[in-house]
């Protein structure tokens, strides 16, 4: 398999970008998508010398300064300036990696040919990429509508020696970067800072990154919630197929068929059981997982259009002689996508909390708190107050963010997404989701250790042995948050195939 991807045309998908990230590839423009730059750069370049007809943010101010004429010989310092007044970002920095995928969402977004921008400034985005060369951005300051402008601008500085970035695990100057690899400045030329500007890479990224977390999660949620039924001896009957297809939602069906296949040839599904029902929080499980998977779905869809879309401003048509000025960069399905994804994730959080609840109930047979000697030893008490305290949180953060606006730019930007703030607020749910399922799984694996001498299924026993290598049966109280920490990173080192994740 290559170990570099060409950025072209071709629609990208959800799976090829997980693919470049975990296997580390290197990026490098077709044939096709070169042409397309440099022909649409040297139509604006023949544009602005053959007329002075004023054109929105190539030879005039931005936002309410639109109607500013700049002359031709300011274009450059114009772009700079631009790029530099617009780094007010605060706060935390952006993960490495979620950095990375805005600089691959950028290239992708300028190679179609509709940005105007010079061939030597996509390739130099390229380079940091392949080099690891990552910018530093912060996670406040986008207002989601104009694009995502503080964050892009701080993807920006270091093309033109400012600002700061990532590299070899160092916080450096990218002046000091660039002269280390005797690589020149940039030299912005016309419309150059504003298509770098605009665009949605920030909210885009986030999306992207989160979306292959959630399918992982969605598949983790099935999966340990199929080892929590076994552990407090559920039924298989609320998953069987008939059920699920007089009631024809697809990720329903999926998920009932999923757990099915996590237990089949389980003992302890196939005994006797002296219950009639078992709780929501079990028997439901295809209804809510399942339609959390509808939900993943529907943002992929919005986000697949995204990440295959031109986002900046204005935008260039080179056979048509058009330069439009519209609003692409604007965020707001982004944002409605990500506040539905935030809410959808939450509530795998808060069934798998009720799951965690019933396993330390002391129901079925199970000792109070899955320990023995409960008293001197609390057990698996306290965990599921950490699991609660987790879904409170998500619920707050889950609140919606797109529903919000404030006017910006003179009141020439009236009308925000927010979706930059969605997004933020969306992976910090999914990282609680994490831990939540983590919870989980820590205590379904202790319990079935109570089921002995019975066996769930091959596969789930497999799993389990796994994990334990990891997190132990616990015999005694010992500091939990270790336990809970070990967890998470036994899911995020648990590889799960694409044809998996998203089928």
């Amino acid at each position: 398999m290559s170990q570099t991807h060409l950025i072209s045309s071709d629609v990208l998908e959800l799976s090829t970008l997980r693919d470049i990230i975990f296997q580390n590839k290197t990026i490098e423009l077709s044939d096709t998508a070169i042409a397309k730059i440099e022909k649409c750069r040297r139509y604006l370049d023949h544009k602005i010398k053959d007329q002075d007809v004023p054109i929105y943010g190539i030879n005039t101010g931005f936002g309410s300064l639109c109607n500013v004429e700049i002359s031709k010989d300011k274009l450059t310092q114009l772009q700079e300036n631009l790029v530099m007044s617009h780094a007010c970002g605060v706060g935390d920095r952006v993960p490495d990696a979620i950095v990375k995928l805005m600089l691959f969402l950028k290239i992708q977004s300028l190679s179609y040919g509709h940005s105007g921008v010079q061939l030597k400034t996509v390739e130099r985005l390229i380079a940091f990429f392949n080099h690891n060369i990552l910018p530093v951005v912060f996670t406040q300051g986008s207002l989601g509508a104009s694009g995502d402008l503080a964050p892009l601008a701080h993807l920006a500085l270091p093309l033109i020696a400012k600002g700061e970035v990532v590299y070899k695990g160092e916080v450096r100057s990218a002046k000091d970067v660039l002269n280390q690899l005797d690589w020149d400045p940039i030299v912005l030329q016309s419309k150059e800072g504003l298509a770098l500007l605009n665009g949605t890479q920030f909210m885009s990224a986030y999306g992207v990154h989160l979306l292959i977390k959630c399918h992982k999660l969605s598949y983790f949620a099935d999966l340990i919630g199929s080892v929590s039924i076994d552990a407090f001896d559920g039924r298989i009957e609320p998953f069987n197929a008939m059920v699920h297809l007089v009631r024809p939602h697809k990720g329903q069906i999926k998920t009932a068929e999923r757990i099915r296949g996590f237990l089949d040839g389980s003992e302890l599904i196939q005994q006797k059981k002296e219950h009639v029902q078992d709780p929501y929080s079990f028997r439901c499980i295809p209804q809510v997982h399942g339609a959390t998977k509808d939900t993943l779905d529907f943002v992929y869809k919005v986000f697949k259009a995204e990440i295959n879309a031109v986002t900046d401003n204005p935008n260039i048509f080179v056979d048509e002689d058009e330069i439009i000025s519209g609003g692409n960069f604007h965020g707001q399905p982004l944002a409605l996508a990500l506040d539905y994804l935030k809410i959808a994730m939450a509530e795998l959080g808060n069934i798998s909390e009720r799951r965690t609840y019933q396993l330390v109930s002391g129901l079925r047979g199970l000792p109070v708190f899955l320990v023995d000697n409960p008293g001197i030893n609390s057990g698996f008490m306290i965990p599921q107050y950490t699991a609660a305290s987790i879904v409170s949180a998500n619920k707050q953060l889950a609140t919606p963010a797109s529903v919000d606006s404030i006017v910006s730019s003179n009141g020439q930007e009236d009308h925000v997404s927010m979706g930059a703030n969605a997004a933020t607020q969306c992976f910090s749910v999914v990282a609680n989701i994490e831990r939540i399922l983590a919870i989980e799984l820590l205590n379904a694996s202790q319990a079935m250790c109570f089921r002995r001498p019975l066996k769930s299924s091959e596969f789930i026993d497999s799993f389990l042995k796994s994990y334990a290598t990891h997190v132990p049966f616990i015999k005694e109280d010992q500091v939990f948050y270790k336990l809970i920490q070990t967890t998470v990173s036994f899911m995020t080192d648990f590889f799960v195939e694409n044809d998996l994740l998203f089928d």
